[in-house]
């Protein structure tokens, strides 16, 4: 599964976990204002801004998992199996199928107000790709430096939520999600006080205490109370490199671990890669599993002007630096 989550210092920071037991072979993609981006039902858009992110390349379109465009909005897609629900095409709405709704909106709109209303127009149909590619099913995190929205597609239409812890993982639905914050409201970064009863003369014996009771399973929903948490308590400098390894920790919170989440086939949900884009300057950070070396990809250093994709596959072989070499 995953988890998405945003981060405010000097600059504005998106990113995500991918959580799965296999790789597609995602690449770091730039995407630049003049690669022709062709949609199924719609005209297709020669000039538009540009986008890096973590995408899988078929047939040289970049199907992305997470991006953010050159003027700071970021988006990102996250499993939402047995909930999500795509439309048939209809007419009066902008049909966007499901694969390309990420470039659809980060090709044009500037901010979270300005995808909030191309949504309000938008069908989001499930048109696979190609046959042998079958769709994700999705709700999907957008924020920029001011806001984050939910937006999922179920049964009853597409919905809008405003994310104000600027998190999202997989299920249940967000709102469901949201109001199980309401069980952890005693939760604090502070020792606790003896509550309990004044007749007794209870003490803290450890530090973090206050904390006591924050889940620390592996469920969706319990990674959404833990790194909500994590996230708004989080403290750091202003300065990149303070701000990106933070945000890196926030993230480790709920990172997955090899043989802890065994799946029915026999192999293990992991944490495949963790990003971290600053979505102010367009510079896309990035770990993986076997690569713990934070590696950079800066979409400023590109010819965004271009009209083909720009591609760096991840580093995935560790890189351990011996200081007494």
């Amino acid at each position: 599964m995953c988890t998405a989550a945003t981060y405010r210092t000097k600059d504005f920071y998106f990113g995500r976990t991918l959580d799965y037991e296999f790789s597609y072979g995602e690449e770091i993609t730039v995407t630049p204002r003049n690669y022709p981006f062709s949609f199924r039902y719609l005209p297709e858009k020669r000039k538009h801004y540009a986008i890096i992110g973590m995408a899988h390349v078929e047939e040289d379109y970049p199907l992305y998992y997470d991006a953010v465009n050159e003027k700071g909005l970021g988006m990102a897609g996250l499993n939402f199996v047995g909930n999500a629900v795509y439309g048939e095409v209809r007419e009066g709405k902008e049909n966007v199928a499901v694969f390309e709704l990420i470039p659809y909106i980060l090709s044009q709109c500037e901010n979270a107000e300005e995808a909030r209303e191309l949504l309000g127009k938008i069908q989001i149909t499930d048109t696979r790709f190609k046959e042998q590619l079958p769709n994700g099913r999705l709700h999907w995190i957008i924020a920029d430096e001011k806001e984050a929205i939910t937006v999922e597609s179920g049964t009853e239409g597409l919905k809008i939520y405003e994310n104000a812890p600027g998190v999202l993982t997989n299920n249940p639905p967000f709102p469901m999600q949201m109001f199980q914050l309401n069980n952890y409201m005693q939760l604090s970064s502070r020792q606790p006080e003896n509550l309990f009863s004044d007749q007794l003369s209870l003490e803290t014996y450890s530090r973090g205490m206050g904390a006591l009771g924050l889940p620390g399973d592996l469920s969706s929903a319990s990674r959404f109370v833990r790194v909500a948490f994590t996230k708004l308590h989080a403290r750091s400098g202003e300065g990149e490199a303070d701000s990106v390894g933070q945000f890196f920790h926030i993230l480790g919170s709920v990172e997955q671990t090899r043989g802890c989440c065994e799946l029915e086939n026999g192999k293990y949900e992991i944490t495949i890669y963790t990003s971290c884009c600053n979505a102010t300057k367009g510079i896309y950070y990035y770990t993986t599993y076997t690569n713990r070396q934070i590696t950079a990809v800066d979409m400023h250093r590109e010819k965004l002007d271009g009209t083909e994709l720009i591609r760096y596959p991840m580093l995935e072989e560790e890189q351990i630096r011996l200081q007494n070499a």
